[in-house]
Formats: C-alpha cells, sequence, structure tokens
C-alpha cells in the first residue's frame, strides 16, 4: 500500500474517530448549574476541552487504523467472509 493511500485511510478514520469522541464529557450550562451569557445557545459546552478530544481522537484513530491495517496484511477477514450473498460468484459467471 502507497503511504499516500496510509495517510487518507488513517485522516479517515481520524475524521471518523472525532465524531464519535465529540458528545462525551460535555456538558452544558444548565446541567452544570451555571449562568448563561446573554445571547449564548443553550447547548453550548461549559467544559470543552480541545487538547483532550485530539488526544482521544488521534488515540481511537490510531487504534482503529492499526487493526485495519493488520487485517489488510494479514487478511483475517476478506470480501468472500462478508459476501453474504454470493455477488461475486453472480459477478464471474457474468
Amino acid at each position: 500500500m502507497a503511504w499516500t493511500s496510509i495517510l487518507a485511510i488513517y485522516v479517515l478514520f481520524w475524521v471518523l474517530s472525532a465524531f464519535i469522541i465529540l458528545p462525551f464529557g460535555i456538558r452544558s450550562h444548565s446541567e452544570s448549574g451555571m449562568e448563561m451569557v446573554k445571547g449564548q445557545a443553550d447547548g453550548a459546552p461549559v467544559n470543552f476541552r480541545p487538547g483532550r478530544i485530539l488526544g482521544f481522537t488521534t488515540l481511537l484513530a490510531t487504534l482503529a487504523f492499526g487493526l485495519f491495517y493488520l487485517n489488510y496484511s494479514y487478511q483475517w477477514i476478506t470480501v468472500d467472509d462478508i459476501d453474504f450473498f454470493g455477488s461475486r460468484e453472480r459477478l464471474e459467471q457474468q
């Protein structure tokens, strides 16, 4: 696999991981019992910590990509393993 492909796939895993990590640990002002500033959105977070989110996102993305790359290298799960409807056989017959 080319290094550009590895980088592109890792970035996809990182973005997906960011969307998975973002909602965890966020509290709104009403949940924290703090006063809201005039004009502030109701769901605005009180304790948003971007460094922590970046760290957890990078950790999750690295673990997920590592599993993906190991599966790519060792072929633990192949297309034939998840082809429940026999599509490959039908395509080869045509």
